[in-house]
């Protein structure tokens, strides 16, 4: 290992020459590499970030899932859903951040790095679970957060704060029963109290 950090700059130019014209853009921000991929090509890249010289990302290190459907209202448009994975390489002594985007709203796919790096398991499935990524070739994709019976994706930003479904043991049944919420969703504003002479400043 590494007794110190690669300079950011250096390693952009290292994954800019190992992954060429398959990334979308390298980007530096806050002293942090990310690469920005498209669907088609993330697999592809991932396989050189673990094995390329330069790269030799041995650990993932983070996956999740995104929802971007609200930056449409700061002006920024596109695909709806996407994926961000961090990975570390612990024998370089560096760290790099890879965006892929998904290309349908309607059901957003991307390939499973899990063959890869098998701590992507449960990442994926987390992912699956709250936002409704599938993840191809994935061989065990299935809720892992939700109950068996949960319709829907609670991380979405169109999912409901209360839910749809709620779920109570019934004494007289003598079972767990799921019924739709009745909880009426409503906002509540907070009121703010200022006292003038709070903390006897005035």
């Amino acid at each position: 290992m590494t007794d110190f950090a690669i300079r950011p700059a250096d390693l952009q130019d290292t994954l800019a020459a190992a992954l060429g014209d398959r990334v979308q853009r390298i980007s530096i921000a806050l002293g942090e590499v990310t690469v920005h991929v498209n669907a088609a090509n993330y697999l592809g890249v991932m396989q050189t970030l673990f094995v390329a010289p330069g790269c030799q990302f041995e650990q993932l290190i983070d996956l999740a899932g995104v929802d971007y459907s609200a930056y449409r209202e700061v002006g920024t448009d596109g695909p709806r859903f996407g994926v961000t994975v961090h990975l570390l390489s612990v024998s370089l002594n560096q760290r790099v951040r890879v965006k892929v985007l998904c290309p349908e709203d309607d059901l957003p796919l991307v390939d499973s790095v899990n063959d890869i790096w098998n701590s992507a398991n449960w990442y994926e499935r987390e992912a699956f679970d709250l936002y409704g990524i599938v993840f191809e070739g994935h061989n065990d994709l299935r809720r892992i957060l939700t109950d068996y019976g949960f319709i829907g994706h609670p991380f979405r930003k169109d999912f409901p704060l209360s839910g749809h479904v709620e779920m109570r043991y019934d004494a007289e049944r003598k079972r767990v029963i799921y019924e739709p919420v009745s909880i009426e969703p409503r906002e509540i504003t907070p009121r703010i109290i200022r006292d003038d002479n709070y903390g006897g400043l005035n």
